[in-house]
């Protein structure tokens, strides 16, 4: 009797550490390399959730002459001339930059000439394709894709990888600025923004009939450590040896956390002259750059900068508010209900030194000073993400 119990208790702490290893393996999620999206080209591309496309570009916006957009700012117009071959180039100076929750890597002795052929080769090395490219602009931005390496590494993986999902899905978009360097030659600085969205039910368990549940898309929130990770990529892409990369990438992470490094609150919200525009307690350059930054995150389309100017042309579209929902075919046909206003409106951001600080407004197509709901309602979204 005695081995008996002897057998089954040793099977009974076989069977708890098996089950032990199985947890833990499911739960390693991102144990190994944090990004895998080779399946946003190997695969069939991913749906892109309804009312989340990206809006396409309308050239009858585009405005003639006047504007210095990203390829021409600091420099003349891009031409494609033949470079001589060198047999040791130099690798120019790369350094990775933070400020508040606002990242980019400086290029010095880069042109966004010399930059843009290997952003696209860095994208389609990471496994995703392009919605967006616009060299104009200087603005490139991926299709949404799934990254992989949130799965659990373990053997369920292996036999249902491809039936499994995070229900999550990403989106970068790069900015490239051409700046003056200060001995007088030239830099560029690169911005990588991150979107997501997730997949959640949009019903209670049980309330339909037959078991089935509705899920929906819905923004969350970006994720400045894979804003970050995506920049140390990229560093090592343009040359920078990876221990280098990988020291000032995590000290940019450790800036994220670390209160000693936090930025204070530096934007708010305020009314002038019957206006709503948004104060930010930072100069002009500062200024534009995390303006940009926000635009990138928060889902606008930037059809042109003026960064001489200060004035970023965007179009942007209401989101829906809290417990609304575009009503069904019954409410529309028989209950009179009207379907949400989708239309995108063209606006112009604007940024305004006024000695060491900025004021950032809205104004319409036409430039003259928007003080609707939907204007306010821009300039919150921005304050959210300033800080």
């Amino acid at each position: 009797m005695n081995s008996v119990s002897s057998l089954r208790t040793r099977a009974l702490q076989r069977g708890l550490v098996l089950l032990s290893i199985f947890l833990l393996s499911a739960c390693a999620a991102l144990e190994g390399d944090k990004v895998d999206y080779g399946a946003a080209v190997q695969n069939t591309p991913l749906a892109v959730p309804p009312d989340l496309t990206q809006l396409p570009q309308d050239t009858r916006y585009a405005l003639p002459g006047s504007t210095v957009s990203a390829s021409t700012y600091g420099g003349g117009a891009v031409v494609n001339t033949p470079r001589a071959q060198t047999v040791a180039p130099s690798v120019p100076g790369l350094r990775l930059e933070g400020q508040g929750g606002v990242r980019w890597l400086i290029a010095t002795g880069m042109t966004p000439e010399d930059i843009w052929p290997k952003l696209h080769a860095f994208w389609e090395e990471t496994g995703l394709k392009l919605s967006q490219d616009d060299p104009k602009l200087g603005l490139m931005e991926t299709e949404w894709a799934e990254n992989r390496a949130k799965l659990p590494q373990n053997f369920m993986r292996k036999i249902l990888g491809a039936l499994m999902s995070t229900s999550t899905l990403d989106l970068y978009r790069t900015r490239v600025e051409r700046v003056a360097a200060p001995d007088g030659g030239t830099s560029t600085e690169i911005y990588i923004s991150h979107r997501g969205l997730e997949e959640v039910y949009a019903d209670d368990a049980g309330s339909n009939p037959d078991g089935s549940r509705k899920t929906i898309w819905q923004p969350r929130p970006s994720d400045p450590d894979m804003e970050i990770e995506m920049l140390r990529r990229l560093m090592i892409k343009l040359g920078a040896p990876a221990e280098q990369a990988a020291a000032q990438a995590d000290r940019q992470t450790a800036g994220l956390t670390d209160p000693a490094q936090a930025a204070p609150k530096t934007a708010q919200l305020e009314q002038r002259n019957g206006q709503s525009v948004v104060s930010v307690r930072e100069p002009f350059d500062r200024a534009w750059r995390r303006v940009g930054l926000s635009l990138d995150r928060t889902g606008f389309t930037v059809e042109d900068r003026d960064r001489s100017q200060g004035i970023y042309y965007v179009r942007y579209v209401q989101p829906p508010k809290t417990g609304e929902e575009e009503p069904g075919w019954w409410a529309r046909t028989f209950g009179g209900a009207k379907p949400l206003d989708k239309t995108p409106r063209r606006y112009r951001i604007t940024v305004r030194a006024e000695g060491n600080l900025s004021t950032v407004a809205v104004l319409n197509a036409d430039g003259a000073p928007e003080s609707s709901e939907q204007a306010r309602n821009i300039l919150q979204v921005l304050v959210d993400d300033l800080h």
